[in-house]
């Protein structure tokens, strides 16, 4: 469709090489997007931006490595990409990490710093770091990826960091689409569910069992797929369908992409 055509346009995305990141560089290359990455690996970076060179009509993807609670860093890499590349239209502030789940009382102050940083903090940085570059197009889309966790769902005791920066993630969006709503910027949160994804294993746990409320849900837990998790590319679509001009008119918005999961575990 024309109106999922990015020919042209340039997305930043952060946590690009993997996962959900990488998911949406790939289905926005494929429609004709210029792309760069941003994350911590160098030698994932790379692996990522040779596989969005290989979807893509353009065959533009630049990378750069950096923390995205670096603003200086921030500043940089976009400076960069638009040098490079013209400008930016898309931001998707993407990164995150599931950091540490544990009883409050076991939470140890750099652990919350951590998860803070990365999420919350990384997602204000980012935003701000591309607004000069979105208002020298005069137009642009901001997406950040939040969760279920912290909007729908409370049932994760132990998760408690992480759903306080996904909640805020989400306040953010609303303050930031009243204000960048008047410069035509649209700003818009995804919330995933259970998406096939290597966060998890970076998930640390420490009693969470001992905290649990004893609840019983239906069999499969997702009302759509039953066990099967959303994947990365059906993600990914849902952030061209947000980023495209079919779109144009959504703004402030939270969208769940989780098979109606958080429907039923709350």
């Amino acid at each position: 469709m024309a109106d999922l055509d990015f020919g042209g346009k340039v997305a930043f995305i952060t946590g690009g090489s993997s996962g959900i990141g990488l998911g949406a560089a790939v289905e926005l290359a494929r429609r004709g997007a210029k792309v760069g990455l941003y994350s911590h690996s160098q030698e994932e970076l790379e692996k990522a931006c040779a596989e969005v060179v290989k979807a893509g009509s353009s065959g533009c993807c630049a990378l750069f490595s950096g923390d995205v609670a670096d603003a200086g860093a921030l500043r940089g890499a976009l400076e960069d990409l638009t040098g490079k590349f013209g400008g930016v239209d898309i931001v998707f502030a993407n990164a995150g990490i599931n950091g540490v789940w544990a009883p409050l009382a076991e939470i140890a102050e750099e652990e919350y710093d951590r998860t803070m940083n990365a999420n919350l903090k990384g997602t204000f940085l980012t935003v701000q770091a591309a607004l000069p570059h979105l208002r020298k197009r005069g137009r642009g889309v901001v997406l950040v990826t939040s969760s279920v966790n912290g909007n729908r769902i409370f049932s994760n005791t132990g998760a408690t960091v992480y759903s306080m920066t996904k909640a805020a993630q989400v306040a953010m969006v609303k303050m930031l689409a009243v204000e960048l709503g008047q410069e035509q910027i649209r700003v818009n949160a995804i919330c995933p569910g259970a998406i096939q994804t290597a966060i998890s294993e970076n998930t640390e746990q420490r009693h969470t069992e001992d905290i649990k409320m004893p609840m019983e849900l239906p069999e499969g837990e997702i009302p759509l797929t039953g066990k099967e998790p959303g994947s990365i590319e059906q993600v990914g679509r849902l952030v061209c369908f947000l980023a495209s001009d079919m779109a144009d008119h959504i703004n402030g918005e939270v969208v769940y992409i989780d098979g109606g999961q958080s429907l039923v575990r709350g």
